[in-house]
């Protein structure tokens, strides 16, 4: 068996005597991912579960994803192959999800700003034999990009296209006659989700059924999640945030509704609100103060939402402060991660720490530390970069050997690259951040991997690519460049690094053309003296 076959390979399992305890604690049940929706199925077999043009019940939901991964096996995919999941926020999400989950498979979860440098790289990083896809989305063919990634990753073997297949395959095609599905180990691995590219092409997060469900549970009962809710799944749905913290998994866990929005503008929003009485939904800072601004023309009434969940990048203390005047909802700041640790604002937290702070760790057993460049912990209240271990936060990245022995320290702590300072309630307050990583509306834009594509221009001599503090986004990205004589305007660098196949979020807000770039007494380049240049 091939290293690229055997999904086990370059998974970090979490140590023995730290399952052996969280288990003991009760947070580890022994329950696979795909039994969350068998649960409720079973229990509330009529509600609905999915609220579209048609109501999905739990019953519906349930057999749908049975049927589907039985399709999957009568196709030959077998436990633990790993496929490519990259959906916009549709229905079909859920099924095939569901479906991969049940067939003892392993979602590869991509957002649909992926091209093909991230998802050649994923498929083929994780020996992916399968890609699902839609056809079109915003006019973009994602049949283009299945071509381009089959011959990046000859792995992939089967590509599954919900809408107009072409030459691949119709996902409606197939769901199949329910057969006996495979035994699932939860301390296995269940999903594979993406980190944010800190460090050139993305990395794979490997999330145990154990662990995830935990994630889960846990961050519903924060929420106070119960059956009579109904969440929006505004982000896409692939991100950790909307997945699990609690989103899909979290809400079908206690038997609410969710429903999914293609179009997270305000427009399209709070109508989605308005006609489905959604309760919850969670959003990145510039989508939050999008949202406070509209409800001076937009007529939709968001009324029904009670919680509002902001995060993917630090929300503005005068942003949050808005929320509940202008939505009506409670604000919940989450400061997290895919890797795992999360943190929220309680919802009996007072007003003022609520806009004030990202949060504290969701579970008791969460172990965070804040050390100063040394590794040492520093003095109560000092800034120091947050590092973590516990219950939910992986052990490793997933076929990444070389990465993980800096992202991870020899006792299992996570590096996190955050820079924090922690409250004496035990809230935390981010400050800024170590790696070299821009947050560009939520998504993190990896400044190296940026400067790799347009170094590679024929005009580039030199680039520092930095982030630079905008209102709406949060941080645009701006590239500061020595170039030859000939000097390439935005829209051509924007043009090449589409045709490089790095997703559009990516590409340069900005471009600020140097006679030279300033370094530090190493010989490195000095960005926060671009920053600082550029003003």
């Amino acid at each position: 068996m091939s290293e690229n076959t055997d999904h086990r390979v370059g998974f970090v399992p979490f140590p023995d005597a730290d399952s052996d305890r969280y288990r003991a604690c009760g947070y580890w049940r022994g329950e696979p991912l795909g039994d969350i929706l068998r649960r409720a199925a079973h229990r509330w077999p009529q509600r609905p579960a999915i609220l579209a043009d048609d109501t999905t019940t739990y019953a519906q939901l349930d057999s749908a994803a049975d049927r589907m991964a039985s399709g999957l096996m009568r196709m030959g995919f077998a436990p633990g192959d790993r496929v490519v999941v990259q959906l916009p926020n549709v229905p079909e999400f859920a099924v095939v999800f569901f479906g991969l989950l049940r067939a003892a498979a392993i979602p590869v979860l991509c957002l649909p700003a992926h091209r093909e440098r991230e998802i050649g790289h994923l498929a083929a990083l994780s020996g992916a034999i399968g890609y699902v896809v839609a056809d079109r989305v915003g006019g973009y063919d994602y049949r283009e990009l299945a071509r381009a990634v089959r011959a990046a990753a000859p792995s992939v073997e089967h590509v599954l296209v919900h809408g107009d297949a072409r030459e691949f395959t119709s996902l409606a095609s197939v769901p199949a006659t329910v057969r006996e599905l495979p035994t699932v180990d939860p301390a296995d691995v269940a999903v594979l989700l993406i980190s944010g590219g800190t460090t050139g092409v993305p990395k794979l997060i490997a999330r145990t059924h154990d662990d995830y469900a935990y994630n889960a549970r846990a961050s519903a009962e924060v929420c106070a999640l119960t059956g009579d809710d109904v969440y929006l799944v505004a982000l896409p749905a692939a991100h950790n945030f909307p997945l699990a913290c609690p989103g899909i998994l979290g809400t079908f866990g206690v038997g609410g509704a969710v429903t999914f929005l293609a179009d997270p503008s305000p427009e399209s929003a709070f109508a989605a609100i308005e006609r489905h009485r959604a309760t919850v939904t969670a959003v990145v800072p510039p989508l939050a103060q999008l949202w406070c601004t509209a409800t001076e023309w937009e007529s939709a009434d968001p009324g029904s939402l009670r919680l509002l969940q902001v995060g993917g990048a630090k929300l503005a203390e005068n942003a949050a402060r808005e929320v509940r005047p202008r939505l009506g909802a409670a604000l919940q700041q989450v400061f997290g991660m895919a890797e795992g640790l999360l943190n929220y604002t309680r919802l009996d937290d007072p007003d003022d720490l609520v806009a004030t702070s990202q949060g504290r760790p969701l579970s008791e057993l969460d172990e965070v530390r804040i050390v100063d460049d040394a590794g040492n912990d520093v003095p109560a209240g000092t800034e120091g970069e947050l590092l973590t271990r516990g219950p939910y936060t992986i052990r490793g990245y997933y076929r990444a050997a070389e990465h993980n022995a800096r992202a991870f320290t020899a006792d299992g702590f996570y590096r996190s690259g955050d820079l924090v300072r922690r409250l004496p309630s035990g809230h935390l307050v981010v400050t800024g951040r170590i790696k070299d990583v821009i947050n560009r509306g939520g998504e993190s834009v990896s400044a190296g991997e940026v400067e790799e594509h347009l170094l590679a221009h024929p005009a580039v001599v030199q680039v520092a690519v930095i982030g630079l503090p905008d209102d709406d986004l949060g941080e645009r990205v701006c590239a500061a460049m020595v170039v030859d004589d000939t000097l390439p305007t935005l829209a051509q660098l924007k043009d090449f690094l589409t045709g490089r196949g790095l997703a559009p979020f990516k590409h340069p807000d900005l471009l600020h053309v140097v006679e030279h770039l300033p370094v530090t007494a190493v010989g490195k380049i000095d960005k926060r003296a671009v920053a600082a240049d550029i003003g």
